[in-house]
């Protein structure tokens, strides 16, 4: 036997009490704002660490040197894949620039 399943009648209907939120320029605006200013904290907070865990290492502080190799590389492969998004926008916003309209 075939196993048929049946929708339920209400769900073709339309929901009454469903808001549609429409979004504009300015909320784009921000909501892309906050979510690169996020970013570059990020990057930042990376850099300040590796910049701090090097500064133990040199004041001759407990603390081992594999941990402190570890954090330099993270800052520097976040660093490394800031600025490939920044090109990528970059490139992408001239090509949007040169499309004809």
């Amino acid at each position: 036997m075939n196993n048929v399943t049946f929708m339920p009648v209400n769900a073709l209907k339309p929901a009454e009490n469903h808001k549609t939120h429409t979004y504009t320029s300015f909320d784009g605006q921000q909501s892309f704002s906050s979510v690169l200013k996020q970013s570059i904290e990020k990057i930042n907070d990376a850099q300040i660490q590796s910049d701090a865990m090097t500064e133990k290492l040199a004041r001759g502080e407990n603390i081992d040197l594999h941990q402190v190799m570890i954090t330099s590389q993270k800052a520097s492969i976040t660093m490394q894949a800031g600025l490939e998004i920044r090109n990528k926008v970059i490139e992408a916003y001239q090509e949007a620039m040169r499309m004809q309209v």
